[in-house]
């Protein structure tokens, strides 16, 4: 077969398994297709149908074809990243900055906290630590591993559960917005490379100027418009930052952040986020897939990730209702709020792809966050919908 040809059954493969297993096993309620999507490029990698089938793995996911995927991948999550910055709403989290940056600081420095003693126990064993990375680096990656709120998830999650454009909707995005700008500014210091620091300054010099020229351009601009010439800025910064060293999908994320999103028709970009999600993000979920590795031992993986996943959830509860209680919200609101913070998957597993990328941790911790990450977003729903269907009043409290 030609690699064009084995290239199209690894098409096929990425996306008939997720669907089948998700539509057959009904799945939606405790994991939605993108959960699934997760799952199944863990399947399909070399710890799983890479031991049962060897040489149907190596012929299927050839290095060509990886190599064609891997493209597809940078360029999806690039999109999503993107995406993700443009829906920062910081403007409603100025308007109430008290509560905000009262919940947002504390659902992101607990599990930070908690996060990084676990990291600290994970120093005391071989494995765990990349060989790039300084021992603070590791720390406070796998840290804010455990901090991370996945807010394009979490906006999936509350459309699911239909509280998305309702007050407490908007207020838990408010919070998501300002952690999600502190973990890509986390990211950056852990990136910063001071062999380069000199291109790194001249990057953000240079991005400040261009802002506010493409700023200017975007404003003069019709919507349809708007959408091509984003897609041109999302290259240009993607590609600078990581000329600078410090990671295209910290540029990615750069580029629609200094988006505003009523630039856009909010059901296109909407739509827009579906439609990355449906036809590109698979089979960035495969390529993350064909990076893990158990190669510490199944039973050590799969205890680092219950141990992380104990330290995101019960920091990221522990800080919502120290919040709950400073600000004097009602009995249930901070659990609720807590739960669909705590939805790690996709921004996490970005996040932990760079620190791969890096080499400041293992493909084996690589693994672990990456189990974490799919255990916290399948327990969103589950536990939230009972708490939500008990307090139906919260929905439409301002």
């Amino acid at each position: 077969m030609s690699t064009t040809e084995i290239f199209l059954v690894a098409m096929l493969i990425i996306f008939t398994v997720p669907y089948l297993i998700w539509r057959i096993c009904k799945t939606d309620y405790y994991a939605p297709l993108v959960v699934v999507q997760i799952i199944a490029g863990i399947l399909l990698g070399p710890g799983i149908l890479g031991a049962l089938y060897p040489d149907y793995y190596q012929f299927v996911f050839n290095q060509q074809v990886v190599q064609s995927l891997n493209g597809i991948a940078w360029w999806a999550v690039m999109l999503f990243v993107m995406i993700a910055g443009v829906e920062l709403d910081l403007k409603k989290a100025w308007q109430h900055r008290r509560e905000s940056t009262i919940t947002a600081g504390l659902a992101l420095g607990t599990p930070l906290i908690f996060g990084s003693i676990a990291a600290l126990g994970m120093l005391t064993t071989d494995g765990w630590v990349g060989p790039n990375a300084m021992t603070w680096q590791f720390v406070v990656g796998i840290g804010m591993a455990c901090a991370v709120t996945a807010l394009p998830i979490l906006i999936l999650l509350m459309e699911k559960l239909e509280i998305l454009r309702q007050p407490i909707g908007q207020r838990i995005l408010r919070y998501a917005s300002l952690d999600d700008i502190a973990i890509w500014g986390v990211l950056a210091l852990i990136l910063l490379d001071w062999t380069r620091v000199g291109r790194q300054l001249g990057f953000f010099v240079v991005f400040a100027v261009a802002t506010f020229v493409y700023r200017k351009v975007m404003i003069r601009l019709q919507e349809r418009d708007r959408w091509y010439v984003a897609l041109i800025w999302l290259a240009a910064c993607s590609m600078a930052a990581d000329w600078a060293g410090l990671h295209f999908m910290v540029g990615a994320f750069l580029a629609g952040a200094v988006m505003d999103a009523d630039w856009f028709n909010q059901e296109k970009m909407d739509m827009f986020r579906h439609h990355v999600l449906l036809a590109f993000m698979p089979v960035f979920f495969l390529s993350t897939g064909l990076r893990t590795n158990w190669a510490v031992g199944g039973t050590m993986v799969f205890v680092a990730a219950a141990v992380l996943l104990l330290a995101s959830v019960s920091g990221k509860l522990a800080g919502i209702h120290v919040a709950g209680k400073i600000l004097k919200w009602e009995k249930g609101e901070a659990s609720i709020i807590g739960w669909l913070l705590q939805t790690k998957a996709l921004i996490m597993i970005i996040f932990v792809n760079i620190l791969l990328d890096k080499k400041i941790i293992t493909s084996e911790t690589f693994t672990a966050l990456l189990l974490m990450a799919i255990a916290s977003t399948m327990l969103t729903v589950p536990v939230v919908y009972p708490k939500l269907q008990r307090m139906k009043s919260l929905i439409l409290k301002h």
